[in-house]
């Protein structure tokens, strides 16, 4: 389903149901290996689907340049866990997820790089 409309309503339902405590201890009552698992396999899923829109896609010089980028500074907040200890709270707390430091650096990097294709 690719309707924003659904979309909205799950967000709706969700809402909602937040707002009944008994929602959460039914979900806080499901065995961590079934959670583990259907969390991997929709991260897997995710990452089946980011990958097949980047093979879809034309890539050019910048994109490869803004991919790498942005790959490395992601894996870089991961792999040096002490990276971010001398920043400023505001720092560390946006860049301490691999995946919002590769976002944002995306962000920055695509909209500073600029690449004359020739």
């Amino acid at each position: 389903m690719a309707s924003r409309y659904v979309g909205y309503f799950i967000a709706g339902t969700l809402f909602l149901l937040g707002l009944f405590p008994v929602v959460g201890q039914f979900f806080s009552l499901i065995p961590d290996c079934e959670l583990g698992g259907a969390t991997l396999l929709m991260f897997g899923t995710v990452a089946a689907s980011g990958i097949r829109i980047i093979a879809a896609t034309d890539i050019n010089r910048k994109a490869v340049l803004v991919m790498a980028i942005s790959f490395a500074m992601g894996m870089s907040v991961e792999l040096v866990p002490g990276v971010l200890d001398k920043m400023p709270q505001l720092i560390h707390s946006l860049f301490s997820s691999r995946i919002s430091t590769g976002g944002i650096i995306a962000m920055i990097a695509n909209a500073l790089i600029k690449v004359n294709e020739t």
